[in-house]
């Protein structure tokens, strides 16, 4: 397959808590207004794909993170969005920017939340599903 060049480059972390749920956040802008998602976002100018991790992270949840390695990517309409294994070094969860809210989801909650499309799919084909 091909790459397209005219993608726009975005970012996602997958960061995990103690318990293995995965950190999600309400989507409060579209694509997905609404819908449950990964965090993230556009690499800006100059950014790298760390730095707009790291950048986005702590806009959206509030959470300093150290990126991790490449767990896969997706293409979804004009957006290119590699997903990273994230650590988390610090920080309280808190929705902020254009997160309406944030929370750390379980297997559980992932079937009860409004999800934006294939998300529970794409987990499960990378093995990242939270327990």
């Amino acid at each position: 397959m091909t790459e397209r060049n005219d993608l726009i480059a975005c970012v996602g972390g997958l960061a995990y808590d103690d318990a293995g749920r995965l950190l999600l956040i309400r989507r409060g802008n579209e694509p997905g207004r609404g819908l449950w998602s990964v965090p993230g976002g556009r690499v800006e100018a100059g950014e790298d794909d760390a730095a707009a991790l790291v950048r986005e992270m702590r806009e959206e949840t509030g959470l300093d993170v150290a990126p991790g390695r490449l767990i896969g990517r997706v293409t979804r309409g004009p957006y290119r969005i590699s997903d990273y294994a994230c650590t988390v070094l610090g920080g309280a969860v808190a929705a902020g920017d254009d997160a309406l809210d944030a929370r750390w989801c379980s297997a559980a909650d992932l079937a009860a939340l409004p999800l934006v499309d294939e998300l529970v799919e794409t987990l499960a084909t990378w093995g990242a599903l939270p327990r």
